[in-house]
């Protein structure tokens, strides 16, 4: 009987022992978890802060200036424009790469 005792006693404290381990770990695990939430939510946040930086950036308006001011670009007229004429030769192919 007495072995039966110690038997059940051995599985009552490793029963025990297996619980205090799992609830710990059950523990850690909602931690990380909510510390992975609010750094995903934190990751959303930037991203749509960036996205919104993005669109800010690429505004019409804003890539002109910046065209014009650090790429020193100009808009087009015909005081600047140059036309490029094609070689005669060029221009009347011969009859037979004609299709």
């Amino acid at each position: 009987m007495t072995r039966l005792n110690l038997a059940l006693l051995a599985a009552l404290i490793a029963s025990s022992l297996y619980l205090v381990k799992v609830s710990y770990d059950s523990r850690r695990l909602f931690t990380e978890l909510d510390r992975m939430q609010a750094q995903a939510l934190q990751l959303d946040t930037d991203f749509a802060r960036l996205q919104l930086e993005a669109r800010a950036q690429a505004t019409p308006l804003r890539v002109e200036r910046v065209a014009r001011e650090r790429l020193a670009m100009r808009s087009t007229s015909p005081a600047v424009t140059e036309y490029v004429n094609a070689p005669a030769a060029a221009a009347s192919a011969p009859e037979e790469d004609r299709p």
